[in-house]
């Protein structure tokens, strides 16, 4: 992949779509091809074949997904949307004789019990965790498919399997925010309205690793250019959700009680990345989670307007 190839960002509107976008145009390419949603249907087999007749991109990063919180009742929506667009963008990639293509993953894909930290060779190997599997089937297909083409047409791609992403860009819907976004919200929105308290779920047991978006694009674009076929990627050290939460508190200014309500779902118990392949490539995380968390935070505070029509408005 050179500065003058013809490279498409599927999803580029989204929210790691439009990071890689920024990181690609920081890094000096400049043949960047992407179309608004508007204007194709990613889920429409025969739009994408059109469209990938015409432009013929060289490489694809392909961002796209629908993408849902943990108790989401739109598993229908979440498991057909997805592989209806990966398919779609994967099957005329390959019909197209795309140079490179770069499927984003979830670490979700592997299993709830795993051994730690995770490599890639453990997807499969166990059961999902419930609050994510339809997404994780749907992820699961896709890397498979590209798997498959490889082994029978020599399809050329690359896995990149992100652990929690988080930074400003987020998904703040209540229904459709993952836990660092959440979070954000909650101890905001308790100190603008001034209550004592922030609710949130679980016990505050549950072990994760956070990825700044940032780290996230930049990573996207190490993965292209090595010769790997499935990469994790990382950048801060496992810490609980009752830590994480304490660091929030810390960062937002928060005075008041944090309450935990176990009646809601902790999710998977733990899930460390071995991310090692990639950091011999020579990528590096940029941005530590306190850092990381400071830029979102203010981020936040300043668009709240924003993001609050957003999450009105998303469907």
């Amino acid at each position: 992949m050179n500065h003058s190839s013809k490279i498409y960002i599927s999803g580029h509107e989204g929210f790691l779509g439009q990071a890689i976008v920024r990181k690609l145009k920081d890094q000096g390419y400049q043949n960047l091809i992407y179309s608004p949603k508007a204007e194709l249907d990613l889920t429409h087999q025969q739009a994408v074949l059109d469209w990938f007749i015409k432009h013929k991109p060289d490489y694809v990063f392909h961002a796209a997904a629908t993408v849902r919180g943990i108790t989401s009742e739109e598993q229908g929506t979440i498991i057909l949307n997805n592989l209806l667009i990966q398919t779609n963008v994967i099957q005329a990639a390959h019909l197209n004789k795309t140079k490179k293509f770069l499927f984003l993953g979830s670490s979700c894909m592997y299993p709830k019990i795993s051994d730690q930290p995770i490599k890639p060779q453990q997807i499969l190997s166990g059961f999902l965790e419930p609050t994510s599997e339809y997404y994780a089937i749907a992820k699961i297909a896709g890397l498979k498919l590209c798997e498959a083409l490889k082994r029978q047409f020599n399809f050329n791609y690359c896995a990149l399997i992100p652990c929690n992403i988080y930074g400003p860009g987020d998904n703040y819907d209540d229904l459709r925010s993952h836990v660092m976004a959440a979070m954000i919200k909650k101890f905001i929105n308790a100190i603008n309205k001034q209550i004592p308290y922030v609710e949130l779920w679980g016990d505050g047991s549950p072990r994760r690793e956070f990825l700044y978006i940032d780290d996230a694009a930049s990573a996207s674009i190490s993965a292209m250019l090595s010769k790997h076929t499935v990469l994790n990627v990382k950048s801060s050290p496992e810490i609980t959700i009752m830590e994480l939460a304490n660091l929030l508190k810390k960062i937002t200014g928060f005075s008041g009680e944090i309450r935990w309500n176990n009646s809601k779902p902790n999710g998977t118990f733990s899930k460390s990345l071995d991310d090692s392949d990639l950091r011999k490539t020579g990528w590096l995380p940029h941005f530590s989670i306190e850092e990381g968390i400071k830029r979102s935070v203010i981020d936040y505070t300043q668009r709240l307007d924003v993001y609050a029509k957003n999450s009105h408005h998303r469907n």
